[in-house]
């Protein structure tokens, strides 16, 4: 049986003489459970030994459980060795101590901003889960971040795995084929060129385990609503699908046009059951109505990219139902056809990529199959099924790979961004910057409204 170790500390000397090339990654308050995601497998480029700076919380024991169920597992175990610092300020003994090289933030977003800001000045690269701000006021910082980055010539990354996604790289792919697609249509207020829906659920099993959530993630002030958090994930599909390397401005290219938001009830039960906490908080109390607390957790937005109306719903329910999981449903409208992903009871909630002609069907049915040719080379045993007026992309199991395992193939694109952080292609910096400008100016719209 493996262990979970606790390590002296390792000098910054000592991390030099390791080698500027490996990633010595430290992990800050891992309030989330993307930071033991990001462990459930080794990596050739990551040393072994992580330092992990933290209060002595219940999501830090959380954290610790599931990187020991790693290392404990049958098949394929990981052998992590942990160096666990508790006690005091946890952020400041890391910059303190230079126990590494990279440094991860997960868990709370109000703040977030400064400690990456802070991190860089002190030297480190920054893989940072989302959102890093949640609130427009912050946009300054963010771009002062991505720029001391690049000054200092250090990676900072947010971790965007829904790219990886099979059904989202090959609408991507699709939608940047003008013999299928056509070109994007703009669209209108009440039929838009984008339309996009997200659905996650506050109870879930992770890793195998169930989800416990700190009491804090239900408080909008400190986490954001579902715009600022997980709609930073479709917001970042629309703009990386629908207008790739693009330099979008924010401040002249995008329109943002209506917002709105609505709670999702919570009862007294539920909430114990996800948080393990016998009553709703004192900080939680402006949004308890009539014993149920109202978790301001759905919104839905409408603006324009460079003309193009762009419409999202981003939803929290309670649970799936049965084994369905998250949901991620997007459709693009070409002057063509229109490329959709479709994640409905229809098809077991697994997600599926559709084309839809806007006209001549066997024409851009011939057109889909010679692009998919093409594209076997990557991804061998591609096909379509014709389904009446509608082709449906057919995918071979090996390639859906699971958003657990996302977060291998996004690490995998930082570390050679770690290697080589001017590598990093200029439109993720105005990609960034587009992505929280929406996030942030959608939900104080909705406020405003």
């Amino acid at each position: 049986m493996r262990r979970l170790l606790l390590l002296p500390a390792l000098s910054w000397a000592m991390l030099t003489c390791a080698g500027q090339n490996q990633v010595n990654l430290v992990i800050v308050d891992p309030g989330h459970f993307h930071a033991a995601l990001l462990q459930k497998d080794m990596y050739p480029p990551m040393s072994p030994r992580v330092a992990v700076y933290s209060p002595l919380t219940p999501e830090l024991v959380d954290y610790l459980n599931r990187i020991s169920q790693f290392n404990r597992r049958a098949q394929s175990p990981t052998h992590w060795e942990l160096e666990v610092h508790t006690g005091g300020d946890s952020f400041e003994r890391m910059l303190g101590d230079h126990a590494g090289n990279v440094v991860m933030f997960t868990g709370r977003n109000r703040g977030k901003i400064d400690r990456i800001l802070r991190s860089l000045e002190a030297g480190y690269h920054v893989f940072a889960d989302k959102p890093w701000i949640i609130s427009s006021a912050d946009l300054p910082k963010l771009a002062r971040a991505l720029d001391l980055a690049a000054e200092k010539n250090l990676a900072a990354y947010d971790i965007m795995t829904e790219r990886y996604e099979i059904t989202s790289l090959l609408q991507k792919e699709l939608v940047a084929t003008p013999e299928v697609f056509g070109t994007l249509v703009a669209g209108t207020a009440a039929e838009p060129g984008i339309r996009a829906k997200s659905i996650h659920h506050i109870m879930k099993n992770v890793a195998g385990v169930p989800i416990l959530r700190p009491a804090w993630f239900f408080d909008i002030r400190e986490y954001g609503e579902a715009l600022a958090d997980v709609g930073t994930h479709v917001v970042d599909l629309v703009q990386w699908t629908a207008f790739g390397a693009r330099q979008t401005d924010y401040r002249s290219d995008i329109a943002m046009l209506e917002a709105r938001h609505w709670p999702t009830r919570v009862s007294p039960q539920q909430f114990k059951q996800v948080t393990g906490e016998g009553a709703f908080p004192a900080e939680l109390a402006p949004w308890v109505k009539d014993g149920q607390f109202e978790f301001i957790a759905n919104n839905s937005v409408h603006y324009t990219v460079g003309g193009v109306h762009v419409a999202l719903d981003i939803l929290w329910n309670w649970e799936a139902p049965g084994d369905s999981g998250d949901v991620y449903e997007a459709s693009f409208r070409g002057t063509k056809a229109r490329v959709e992903i479709r994640q409905s009871k229809a098809q077991n909630y697994r997600p599926e990529l559709y084309v839809v002609p806007a006209s001549a069907a066997p024409e851009v049915f011939d057109r889909l199959r010679r692009r998919l040719r093409a594209l076997q080379a990557k991804w061998p045993g591609l096909d379509i099924a014709i389904e009446g007026q509608e082709a449906r992309l057919v995918i071979p199991d090996q390639f859906r790979v699971g958003h657990e395992a996302h977060f291998a193939q996004v690490s995998n694109a930082f570390f050679s961004y770690f290697q080589n952080p001017r590598s990093l292609p200029a439109w993720e910096k105005s990609n960034m910057l587009a992505k929280y400008f929406i996030t942030t100016k959608g939900v104080e719209l909705a406020n405003r409204n």
